[in-house]
């Protein structure tokens, strides 16, 4: 049978305001057209459908209407929660469509999901693990365990309930595992939220490696691979969702799995979406200008860095922003001035040159226009005027 494994759509998400809808829903047609084209029976949704608990109805529609189309024509998908997402509200259509080849999995359980494939006639059992928080795996093996297993490491316990559900494996079924976890080794970016807490939500690859021809994870952003005993992977997101993954090529993963047998896999690259690029501008506002004219990027969301040796100007921003909506962040940088810091004594410095040394300092090295000085010079001069006039009523 051919399965795909995506995961980490965020559906709902934003960049600094900015909607990635249009995006997301170019992704999902992308994602139908692959299936189709290449006859896939089974999609793994490795977790994290929404970038919230409590996501916008739009977002809610994308993704029913996504999984109504993925499911047609006999494929069959499989979707677990993530971090991200609020688990019950993930399932909660379940009885609605789970006739359709859709199967949707919230929380923990004991259960692997069994697929037919209409295509092979084949069998696909999946130990589906949604995002297991160290208070739902206790909840879970607490009918099990007596008090000393219940104090294992979240790995250990992440390994029990694994290796419980890959007791439905059959040497006839082709035998996959799917989970939304972070793995020891995985190579983060900052558009992840957090899941492991000073190391005691890792993950040892060794938990997971329980006898699937194939592990299907989600959470980190960037597809890779995972060391361990068996075929094991990150799908990464489809979309480029913090500026730490800017160049990143995203893909879905497409395999070609029999009962018994080795997976042949393949990486389809993604086109969808905005890209999100870094430029360095160190010729200054004029370098910025020249790159928006030759239309450099110009689908990009971007983060601006300029080299500067003084201040911008409100005027400089509102021109940038209005020549390119795709700029998100705008940092000056003025080289040099942190490596220039001189002894001296502020006893005998005039308040003005105080002044400057701060605002040089606070600025990252911009000099302070005449007209800014001289207001702090008044402010001083009104201040200490108050002050006389106190000393003199006292």
């Amino acid at each position: 049978m051919r399965i795909l494994h995506t995961g980490d759509w965020h559906l709902g998400r934003t960049l600094e305001g900015r909607s990635r809808l249009p995006e997301q829903e170019q992704f999902l047609d992308e994602l139908v057209s692959i299936s189709e084209a290449e006859q896939v029976d089974v999609i793994l949704m490795a977790g994290d459908v929404y970038d919230s608990v409590n996501p916008p109805a739009a977002a809610e529609s994308l993704f029913y209407d996504a999984a109504a189309r993925l499911a047609e024509n006999g494929r069959q998908l499989i979707v677990i929660a993530g971090n991200h997402d609020q688990p019950e509200r993930v399932a909660s259509v379940s009885p609605l469509v789970s006739r359709r080849g859709i199967h949707l999995v919230g929380l923990p359980s004991v259960e692997a999901v069994k697929v037919q494939v209409p295509r092979t006639g084949e069998i696909a059992t999946i130990a589906a693990l949604p995002y297991p928080s160290e208070s739902r795996l206790s909840e879970l093996l607490a009918g099990e365990s007596d008090e000393a297993e219940l104090r294992l490491a979240y790995s250990a316990k992440v390994g029990r309930l694994m290796r419980q559900l890959a007791e439905a494996y059959r040497p006839d079924t082709v035998n996959l595992a799917m989970s939304h976890i972070y793995v020891l080794g995985g190579l983060e970016s900052d558009s992840e939220r957090p899941i492991q807490v000073g190391g005691a939500y890792t993950v040892d690859p060794s938990a997971l490696d329980v006898g699937a021809q194939y592990t299907a994870l989600g959470h980190l952003h960037r597809p890779q691979a995972v060391k361990a005993g068996s075929m094991m992977r990150y799908s990464g997101s489809p979309l480029a969702y913090s500026f730490s993954e800017a160049g990143q090529a995203k893909s879905v993963m497409l395999l070609d799995i029999a009962p018994g047998e080795e997976p042949i896999a393949r990486e389809l690259y993604l086109t969808s979406g905005r890209p999100l690029v870094r430029w360095a501008c160190r010729g200054g506002l004029d370098e910025v200008r020249r790159w928006l004219e030759e239309g450099r990027d110009a689908n990009a969301f971007i983060d601006l860095e300029i080299n500067l040796t003084e201040a911008m100007s409100l005027g400089d921003i509102q021109t940038l922003r209005k020549a390119r909506e795709g700029i998100i962040h705008i940092r000056p940088v003025y080289p040099g001035r942190d490596t220039e810091e001189q002894v001296f004594s502020r006893a005998g410095m005039p308040v003005d040159e105080l002044f400057r040394r701060f605002y040089q300092r606070q600025s990252g090295g911009a000099e302070p226009e005449a007209e800014l000085v001289n207001l702090f010079m008044s402010l001083i001069a009104e201040d200490e005027q108050q002050d006389g006039e106190e000393v003199e009523q006292a």
